[in-house]
C-alpha cells in the first residue's frame, strides 16, 4: 500500500526530467544569445531514443505539442489588425499560390535525380511550399513585429497555407487513389462559410460584446476556463469541418480582439502556450533520426540548402512584387524560407498512401526538422544583412 501510494507518474516524471534539460540547455544557448526555439530542438533530439533514450513514444509529446500552435495562433489573432491584413490580401493569396506551383516546378526539375514520379513531385512540391508558423510566429513575437509591415505580410501568407492545406490533402487523397466522400467536402465548404461570416461580422461591429462581461472581470478562475473554451472550442470546431484546427483558434483571436479583452485572457492561457510551444518544438527534435541522418547527410544538406536558398528567393520576389521594398522582401523572404510544421502532416499522409516509401518519407521528415532549427539562424543572418542596407524604398 505505502509503495503504490508514493508511485510516480511515468509521464509526469518524464515531463519533470524533460523541464530540467531545457531549463539547463535554454540557460547555455541564453548565454550564446541564441532564440529558445533552437534550445527546445535540440533537448528534442538529446531525450529521444537516438540518444539518451528518456522519451521513445514521441506520439504523447507531439499531441501535446500540436496544442501549442494551436494557442500561438490565438494569441496572434488577438495581436493582428484584421483590416490591414485583409487589405495585403494579393501578397497573400497571389503570393501563396505562386510559391506552391514555382516549388511543384523546382522539384520536377530535380525529379531525375531521386528517381521521382510526377506523383511525388507534386508531394514534394507541396510539402517545400509550406512555410512554418510555429517558428515564424514565435521569432515575430520575439522581436515585437507582429504589426510590422512584414509581420503583416507573413502573417497573411502564413494564414493561406494553413487554408492550402485542405486542398493538398484532397489532391494527395486522389494520386493516392482515394476520393473524398461528398460529406467531407460540404463540412469543409461550410466550415469555409461560417469563418467569412464570422470575419465579416466582426469587420462590421465595432466591438463585440461577450455575455457576462462584468462577472467575468471579478472572477480569474473564471477566466481561465473561459478563456480555455473559446480558444479550444472554435479550434475544435473547424477541425470537425474538416479545416485546420489552429485556424479556428486564429478566428477565436480576432473576437476576443474584437470583445477587448486580450488583457485577461493572455493572463489566462499565457503559461499554457509557452509550456505547450516549448513542447511542439521538442516533438520536432524528436522526431530526427540520426542514424538516417548520418548515413544520407550529403543528401539532405543538399536538400535543406536547396530548400532555403529557393524558398527565400521565391518568397522574396513575391514580396518585392507588392511591398517595392528591398528590406521588407528580404526580410521576409527569410521568415518563410523553412519548411512548415504542416508538411509533417502532407508527408505521413503520403507515406501512408504509398506515394511515397520509407525511405522518402525519412528524407521529408529529416529535411523539415533540420529547416526548423536552422531557419533561426538564417533569419538573424538575413536580418544583419538587412541593417545594413539602405532605408528608402526602390
Amino acid at each position: 500500500m505505502i509503495a503504490a501510494a508514493i508511485t510516480v507518474d511515468p509521464i509526469l516524471s518524464k515531463l519533470i526530467i524533460l523541464s530540467l534539460i531545457i531549463i539547463v540547455v535554454g540557460l547555455g544557448l541564453y548565454l550564446l544569445k541564441q532564440p529558445s526555439i533552437i534550445s527546445y530542438i535540440i533537448v528534442g533530439i538529446l531525450v529521444g531514443p537516438d540518444l539518451f533514450g528518456i522519451i521513445t513514444d514521441e506520439a504523447i509529446i507531439s499531441n501535446l505539442g500540436s496544442l501549442g500552435l494551436v494557442l500561438l495562433l490565438f494569441f496572434i489573432g488577438m495581436e493582428i489588425h484584421l483590416k490591414e491584413l485583409i487589405g495585403n490580401w494579393k501578397i497573400s493569396v497571389i503570393g501563396t499560390l505562386v510559391q506552391v506551383f514555382v516549388s511543384i516546378g523546382l522539384i520536377w526539375l530535380i525529379r531525375q535525380y531521386f528517381n521521382w514520379n510526377m506523383n511525388q513531385v507534386i508531394m514534394f512540391g507541396f510539402v517545400i511550399s509550406l512555410s512554418s508558423t510555429a517558428v515564424i510566429l514565435k521569432l515575430l513575437q520575439e522581436k515585437d513585429e507582429i504589426q510590422s509591415r512584414v509581420g503583416q505580410s507573413v502573417i497573411g501568407i502564413l494564414l493561406v497555407q494553413d487554408v492550402l492545406i485542405v486542398p493538398m490533402l484532397i489532391i494527395l487523397g486522389y494520386l493516392g487513389g482515394q476520393r473524398p466522400e461528398k460529406g467531407e467536402l460540404i463540412r469543409q465548404l461550410v466550415g469555409g462559410i461560417l469563418i467569412i461570416l464570422t470575419i465579416v461580422y466582426v469587420l462590421r461591429k465595432k466591438e463585440v460584446k461577450l455575455p457576462f462581461r462584468n462577472l467575468i472581470h471579478r472572477d480569474h478562475e473564471l477566466q481561465v476556463f473561459i478563456a480555455f473554451v473559446l480558444c479550444f472550442g472554435f479550434s475544435s470546431l473547424t477541425a470537425l469541418l474538416g479545416l485546420s484546427s489552429a485556424l479556428g483558434a486564429f478566428v477565436a483571436g480576432i473576437l476576443i480582439a474584437s470583445a477587448r479583452s486580450t488583457e485577461w485572457v493572455y493572463q489566462s492561457l499565457h503559461s499554457f502556450k509557452t509550456m505547450f510551444v516549448a513542447l511542439f518544438f521538442v516533438s520536432v527534435g524528436l522526431l530526427i533520426d540520426l542514424s538516417f541522418l548520418k548515413e544520407n547527410i550529403l543528401t539532405v544538406v543538399s536538400l535543406v540548402v536547396m530548400v532555403f536558398l529557393t524558398n527565400n528567393a521565391i518568397n522574396v520576389l513575391i514580396l518585392q512584387a507588392f511591398c517595392k521594398d528591398w528590406r521588407t522582401s528580404l526580410y521576409g523572404g527569410a521568415l518563410l524560407a523553412q519548411i512548415g510544421e504542416f508538411s509533417f502532416i502532407l508527408g505521413s499522409t503520403g507515406f501512408s498512401l504509398g506515394i511515397i516509401k520509407a525511405y522518402g518519407y525519412q528524407l521529408i521528415i529529416s529535411t523539415i526538422a533540420l529547416t526548423l532549427l536552422l531557419s533561426p539562424f538564417w533569419i538573424r543572418i538575413t536580418r544583419s544583412l538587412v541593417r545594413k542596407l539602405p532605408t528608402r524604398q526602390q
